[in-house]
């Protein structure tokens, strides 16, 4: 897996090289809205435009496929709220299923105890 900060880096290359293309459309623009425009001028600007847009195409299009190939293929990491959530309601889960025992242990104690006193009294009886 990449290093998130090359991606950002990588994210931070593709803005900057945004912000070239968007002054490219300008200064063609400015060109053919000059009284007397170069066309030599007006097509290097928008021959320059023409290669950015090609180029950040085509790195968007990268970090897409990357964002793709990551969240289908590994579990999110970006937030530990959701485990955090399972771990506690499997604590509390835990907790009631150690109470619940410790109840039907006692009940059974208390049972037992009787049917022991229950036999000895018939044992008492018989005698």
């Amino acid at each position: 897996m990449a290093n998130p900060l090359e991606k950002i880096q990588a994210l931070d290359a593709i803005e900057k090289e945004i912000i070239l293309c968007i002054q490219s459309a300008g200064n063609a623009l400015q060109e053919l809205s000059k009284e007397k425009p170069s066309q030599k001028n007006a097509e290097n600007h928008t021959s320059q435009f023409l290669k950015s847009v090609n180029s950040i195409e085509n790195k968007l299009s990268d970090q897409i496929n990357y964002l793709l190939q990551v969240s289908t293929t590994s579990a999110h990491e970006g937030s530990g709220y959701a485990s955090a959530k399972v771990l506690q309601m499997a604590w509390h889960r835990m907790h009631n299923v150690r109470h619940r025992i410790k109840e039907l242990e006692d009940a059974g104690n208390k049972h037992a105890k009787k049917q022991s006193q229950n036999m000895s009294l018939s044992n008492n009886l018989q005698r």
